[in-house]
């Protein structure tokens, strides 16, 4: 599957993996940031922004997918960030080929399973008939009833697209998507741990990490650190871009 993708800066290679729903031009700030010490690869998943539609969606399908883009690009060794789903993706990866990871970070996701805190999105998204929609302020508003937080509805809404009638679509296959998100809540299990150093980053006011999560974490990260930014949310890199991009660069270039 040939991935769409953003590239930024030079040097040694490192790969971004974002989040359900999201694309990789939510990690375009940051990323520059990043491209002043790394050559940065942002990278749509499979069924999200301008990377291929498949039925097939499962965290085994998506680290496959990175292994086919490092051998696409002549990369034998990268360091690898995941932000939720991008991060259970980033763990399966990393624990599926050591030898192609140097330096792990995993973003307000643990490898444990989790319930179904999506569903009211999928019902607002479903819900909304887009061919009826002149204009996206329309659509904010039809949101807004289902998801109050304006950050939620405009993270959600880069995903809008024309198709050639002019009428609003999804760019993502959210069909594909929703069947299989079952199957995202699933724990990322492996008998053999990833041994390298790894960083897990988790937003004070988010639950997506427990500190009851940690045993788990161990046992597959044996080497990993836990930072937590007080103020930020779920999505930490937006909340606190500019302490979550400090906390990353100092994990990765004091690694060298």
């Amino acid at each position: 599957m040939n991935l769409a993708f953003h590239s930024y800066g030079k040097g040694r290679p490192f790969l971004i993996l974002h989040g359900l729903l999201g694309s990789s031009d939510n990690w375009h700030t940051l990323s520059k940031k990043f491209g002043d010490h790394f050559h940065v690869f942002t990278i749509d998943a499979r069924n999200h922004g301008k990377s291929p539609h498949s039925d097939e969606f499962s965290y085994d399908a998506m680290a496959q997918d990175i292994k086919e883009f490092l051998q696409q690009h002549g990369l034998t060794s990268v360091s690898l960030l995941g932000h939720s789903m991008g991060g259970k993706t980033a763990m399966t990866f990393a624990l599926k080929h050591q030898d192609l990871v140097e330096r792990l970070v995993v973003v307000d996701i643990a490898p444990r399973n989790y319930g179904s805190e999506h569903d009211y999105i999928f019902d607002a998204m479903y819900g909304l008939k887009l061919k009826e929609f002149q204009n996206r302020k329309q659509i904010d508003e039809s949101l807004a009833k289902s998801i109050p937080a304006f950050s939620a509805r405009q993270f959600l809404m880069k995903n809008l697209a024309r198709d050639q009638s002019g009428s609003f679509v999804w760019k993502m296959n959210l069909d594909g998507i929703h069947k299989n998100y079952s199957e995202l809540n699933k724990a990322i299990e492996s008998n053999t741990p990833f041994r390298k150093p790894a960083l897990f980053i988790r937003g004070g006011q988010s639950t997506y990490i427990a500190d009851s999560d940690i045993d788990g974490m161990k046992r597959l990260f044996p080497r990993a650190t836990m930072v937590t930014i007080r103020d930020a949310g779920h999505w930490v890199h937006a909340d606190a871009p500019d302490e979550f991009g400090r906390v990353v660069l100092d994990f990765l270039l004091t690694l060298r």
